[in-house]
This record gives structure tokens, C-alpha cells and sequence, in this order.
């Protein structure tokens, strides 16, 4: 904030004082849950008519189907998955094999019944994940959120006899995190509230320790500790055989941090790269992404690059990073997945997704394309732009890739991937969402507009291909924390606004990530206001080419997204005639005081 812009300035004592909602603040007070209550059925008189209830209906039909593609994760021979639908609203932790599962009709086996351990304990358990003992893979460390608050609690699991261990590790309610150390699961790393001073002023750890079983948890060894004012410190181990590393990342702020490796005698060993860069660590090598320009080695290397270095090589004080990836005018890297014998490069280019192999052998770095062609078809005949998007399967030991392809009118597929050097050597297709709502006639088009400052911003429209005039239009925008706003289908939007008629616009507005950082940036903090002026570009290129009309277009985003449409409320009220605003972020002087938010400074200052 500008002081000059208030001859007290800013302070938390005269902000507070002006502000007669800051009681507010404290999200889980009885008197403050009350007031939200009352809110919401003041809401629920104004829009739940029978039409709304007709909305409902389809759209919960398709969030609780039977078809959705699981999100699967291999660890040993088994699938895992966290499964909800109608009858399990909190959800079943499962897992089947490959083959049961490619069979089209799994027979899963449940390992933890949420709704029914909710019953039984009296506590509105969500789930928050499940980390299994690597190779072993018969004990688990299970996170619970009590209602799904950003605190959890952890629990140890016996897989093979399906119940929590009566004296495993256990943890109380805290924000924070907890990895397997080493492959014994005797010991543990753990980063949490560990009493007065321990949490950082954005409420997350601030010490990471280590954590022998059989001794209580106040005894646990202390390996480092951030700053009280710094974002966090998080931990993770990689158990790679011939490659395991304790790695620990001190974040000072989003886009900040500090990178340590633990030697022999758990000292934090400081890697030399760069604070505002992203790094990865596998096999026998460390990839870097620098946010920012950086000059090393002699070499001047371009913000969203992506660099490689043998890390024994770098601890040794080499300095000749390889280039892997530079980005240009109109791409950006999205994803860097490794397997075990390849590097996937997952490029936009003007929001479309290229995939690239890289291998390296005796001759260096090679580079073939990933062809999917036989998994994305030409968007089941509407030639229309499809994401795709890449996870390994088990990096440690093959080079198989989980790979879903999907558009906004192209319901999602899941393949199972074999990668070579020279691509895919097999595409086992083993699951396709079934059509959700009646694509016919529907088109999707790529447009581009001038913001105010010359800049040229994308944006995808969906809508019917002989529309005869102006028609009822949803636009939806983020333009925050690199994150890249890419087609996805969605049968809910389908249902609900497409099949019936409406037009369904998504923004790439600066912000995010869609042309790398430089695109992230040019919104950050004094900038922010970018971000809202291409948003209403987008807005009135659709009034000027008759897509929709100021009183047919409506705009929608949620949190940060909230943010831009107060904004557009705000400063732009004559583009458009009605706002969804979820999960608003929007008191800009208060926010670095609530919850998580004075990690957000780095995104918008204070």
C-alpha cells in the first residue's frame, strides 16, 4: 500500500478500527459461522427456484457418476485411488491391479471406508492423502482433515490388514506435512507445529525434524529451521536406489526459496541456484527452471528455461548447465515429468499442448516427439484444441506415463503410455468419460485480443457453430500465481450453460502461466491492474463482434479469480450484467493477516 494514499498510513490498529466486519476473521468462531449461515439462507430464498433445482439435478448426476476416471497411483503392484460419488460422499480409499482394472470392471478392494469411520468416530473426516512406505508398501501414513480444514491429522495404516496401527506414528491436528526417512518406516520427517514459535507468520512449519519411532515427539532431532516470517520448510526424501537424497526447500515467499541437500551427518548443504527458480532432482541429475534471467557459467539462460546438470557434477562446483528448453514469443513449459530413462516435455504454444521426449545417451541430450495422434483423434471431429497432460507411473522403474487427453467438448480419456526414445511404443487406452451433453452443432474457437498496453491476449470461445446473433455468454477468468487456464472438459458447464444455448468463454489473461513467467509477472503486485484491463478486453471483443451483448454476458472466477471479477465490478461495471464471485479474495488490506495470507505478498504485495 501507498502511505501517501492516507495521511495516517496503514496500520493494523487503524484498518481494524475502520473495519467493522474484521470480527470476521476468525473463521471457525461459533458467533462468525452463525452470521455465514444466516448469509446463506438469505441466498438460498433468492436463487432456489424450480429451475435451479432442475440445474442441480443434472449437474450432481454428473459429479456422482459411476464413469468418472479414477485418478490412480501405482505403487508396487496395486492402483490406489480416493473414490466419491452419491454413496460415499467422504469417500473410499482403494486400490485393484492393472489387469482388474484395464478390464473395464475392477474389483477393488477398500481400504478405508471415510463415511463410515466418520460415523464411527463422530468427526467429518475429508481425505488429504496417503504416503506408503516405499518397496515395502505395507504401511501408510494417512492425512485427515477434520471438515476439510487446511490443518490434518496423520495416522499409520496396515495395509494388509486394513486398520490404523495401534501404536504406529500418530499425529495431532496441525498444519504441516510428514515423510517416510528412510526404508526401515522407523523414522520420519516431520514438519509441523511443534508448540509456541514453531509456526511461521503464514501459519505454515517452520522446522523440519527427525522423528524416531518408540520416542516421543518432543525428542525428535531438529535438521533446520526457517525464519519466522519466511512462507514454510517442507521436506521429502527420494528412495531412487543408488540416488537417495533428503531434500529441503525454505520458502521466504511464493517464487523465493532456498534450496538444502542433507549430507552424511544430516547437515543442510545449500544448493547454489537461484531463489526464484524451480528445481528437480532425479537419477543422477538436477533440472533447473529459472523464473528470472540467470547468468552462470559464463551463459546468460532465459526465464522458463529448462537447465540440466549431473548433481555431482554441480556439488563439485560445475557450472556448464546444458539448455534443454528455451521458451520463446509464444511457448512456455507447463510440465518436466521424468521416468525412469527419459524427460517429457509438456510445451504450450499459444495454449496447445507439444510433447517432447528427451533422452540422454553417449552422444548427449536427444529429443523426438511423443506422438499421442491415435489418442487425440482430431477432437471427436470438431478438430478443436485438446490438452493433454503427462504423470509417470513408477519413475524409479519404468518409463510408463499416465496420459488424459481432453477439450472442452471432447470428454476426457486415460491411456497407459510406454515411452521410447523415438516415442510411444504403446497406448493402452483404459478409460473414456462417456458424453456428458450433446456436442453437436457446438464449435470451439481460438481468438486473440489487444489489451490496452498493446499486448496481445488469447482466449478460447465454445459455443453453437450457427449461432444466428447475440447470445448469452459466461466468461471466466484467473490471471494469478502462473497457473495457465487450458481447455478441459466439463460436463457440468455442459450441461448447465452449453446444451442450452449459452456461450462459454475462457480468458488467458496475464497473471498466469500460459506464456511462462514473463506472463506471470506482468500482473505481479504495482502491476496487478494488467491482469483486469486484458479481461475486459476480452469482454468487449465479444460485444464488438456480436458474440453476446453487455446485457447477455456475465462473468465468473473464484478466489484469486474473485479478486479479478471485484475488480471488474468495481472499475468496469458497464462490460456486463452479472458476476459470480466465489471465494473472493478481496480485502487487500487486511488479507496478509488472515490465515495463509501473508504468503500471498509475494503475489500482490501489501
Amino acid at each position: 500500500m501507498d502511505p501517501a494514499n492516507d495521511e495516517r498510513g496503514v496500520t493494523e490498529a487503524n484498518v481494524t478500527s475502520a473495519d467493522p466486519h474484521a470480527w470476521l476473521e476468525e473463521v471457525e468462531g461459533r458467533e462468525q459461522l452463525d452470521w455465514v449461515r444466516a448469509r446463506n439462507a438469505e441466498t438460498a430464498v433468492a436463487l432456489e427456484t424450480a429451475r435451479f433445482q432442475e440445474l442441480q439435478a443434472g449437474i450432481l448426476e454428473v459429479l456422482d457418476s459411476q464413469e468418472k476416471i479414477p485418478e490412480l497411483q501405482k505403487r508396487g503392484e496395486y492402483l490406489y485411488n480416493h473414490w466419491t460419488d452419491a454413496d460415499h460422499v467422504r469417500g473410499l480409499w482403494r486400490r485393484t491391479t492393472l489387469e482388474s482394472f484395464a478390464s473395464g470392471a475392477p474389483a477393488w478392494q477398500v481400504l478405508i471406508d471415510l463415511d463410515a469411520l466418520s460415523e464411527a468416530e463422530g468427526v467429518n473426516w475429508v481425505w488429504h492423502g496417503a504416503s506408503l512406505l516405499p518397496h515395502d508398501y505395507r504401511r501408510a501414513l494417512v492425512w485427515l482433515s477434520r471438515g476439510g480444514s487446511d490443518a490434518n491429522t496423520m495416522r499409520e495404516f496396515d495395509i494388509e490388514n486394513r486398520t490404523f496401527l495401534e501404536h504406529g506414528f500418530e499425529l495431532p491436528e496441525s498444519k504441516g506435512s510428514a515423510q517416510w526417512a528412510d526404508l526401515s518406516g522407523d523414522r520420519l520427517l516431520v514438519a509441523r507445529d511443534f508448540g509456541e514459535g514453531s509456526m511461521t507468520t503464514s501459519g505454515y512449519p517452520r522446522s523440519v525434524r527427525l522423528w524416531q519411532r518408540g520416542t516421543p515427539l518432543s525428542e525428535a532431532t531438529e535438521l533446520f529451521t526457517a525464519e519466522q516470517t519466511d512462507m514454510g520448510v517442507w521436506a521429502h526424501h527420494d528412495f531412487t536406489e543408488g540416488h537417495e537424497h533428503t531434500f529441503l526447500m525454505r520458502m521466504v515467499a511464493f517464487y523465493d526459496a532456498d534450496f538444502y541437500l542433507l549430507d552424511a551427518d544430516n547437515q543442510p548443504q545449500h544448493l547454489d541456484i537461484p531463489r526464484h527458480s524451480d528445481p528437480k532432482l532425479h537419477r543422477r541429475w538436477l533440472f533447473v527452471e529459472p523464473r528470472k534471467a540467470w547468468e552462470v557459467g559464463g551463459q546468460k539462460h532465459a526465464a522458463g528455461s529448462l537447465l540440466a546438470i549431473e548433481l555431482q557434477r554441480f556439488i563439485s562446483g560445475a557450472r556448464d548447465f546444458e539448455t534443454l528448453f528455451t521458451p520463446s514469443e509464444t511457448t512456455s513449459l507447463t510440465q518436466t515429468v521424468a521416468t525412469r530413462n527419459h524427460l517429457i516435455l509438456n510445451v504450450l504454444d499459444d495454449v496447445k499442448n507439444k510433447l517432447t521426449v528427451l533422452t540422454h545417451g553417449a552422444s548427449g541430450w536427444q529429443s523426438s516427439a511423443l506422438d499421442l495422434s491415435d489418442l487425440s483423434g482430431d477432437g471427436a471431429g470438431t478438430n478443436e484444441p485438446l490438452t493433454v497432460s503427462v504423470r509417470p507411473v513408477d519413475p524409479e522403474h519404468d518409463d510408463a506415463l499416465w496420459v488424459t487427453v481432453e477439450g472442452f467438448l471432447t470428454p476426457t480419456t486415460l491411456a497407459l503410455v510406454e515411452v521410447d526414445a523415438a516415442g510411444v511404443t504403446s497406448a493402452r487406452v483404459l478409460r473414456t468419460l462417456p458424453s456428458y451433453f450433446d456436442a453437436a452443432g457446438l464449435e470451439v474457437e481460438q481468438r486473440f485480443v489487444t489489451s490496452d498496453d498493446g499486448t496481445r491476449v488469447p482466449y478460447f470461445q465454445i459455443g453453437a457453430r450457427d449461432r444466428s446473433g447475440p447470445a448469452p455468454t459466461l466468461l471466466y477468468g484467473y490471471g494469478g500465481f502462473e497457473v495457465s487456464e487450458v481447455p478441459v472438459y466439463s460436463g457440468a458447464i455442459g450441461r448447465a450453460w452449453l446444451e442450452r444455448g449459452g456461450v462459454y468463454v475462457l480468458a488467458n489473461i496475464r497473471g498466469g502461466g500460459e506464456y511462462g513467467p514473463r506472463w506471470h509477472q506482468a500482473a505481479l503486485k504495482q502491476h496487478r491492474r494488467r491482469a483486469y484491463e486484458d479481461f475486459a478486453a476480452v469482454a468487449r471483443d465479444l460485444v464488438e463482434h456480436g458474440v453476446t451483448t453487455r446485457a447477455q454476458l456475465g462473468v465468473r472466477g473464484g478466489s484469486n479469480g474473485g479478486l479479478l471479477i471485484g475488480n471488474m465490478l468495481m472499475s468496469y461495471p458497464d462490460l456486463f450484467s452479472a458476476a459470480v464471485c466465489q471465494v473472493p479474495l478481496l480485502d487487500m488490506k487486511r488479507y496478509s493477516h488472515l490465515l495463509a495470507g501473508a504468503s500471498w505478498m509475494a503475489e500482490y504485495g501489501d
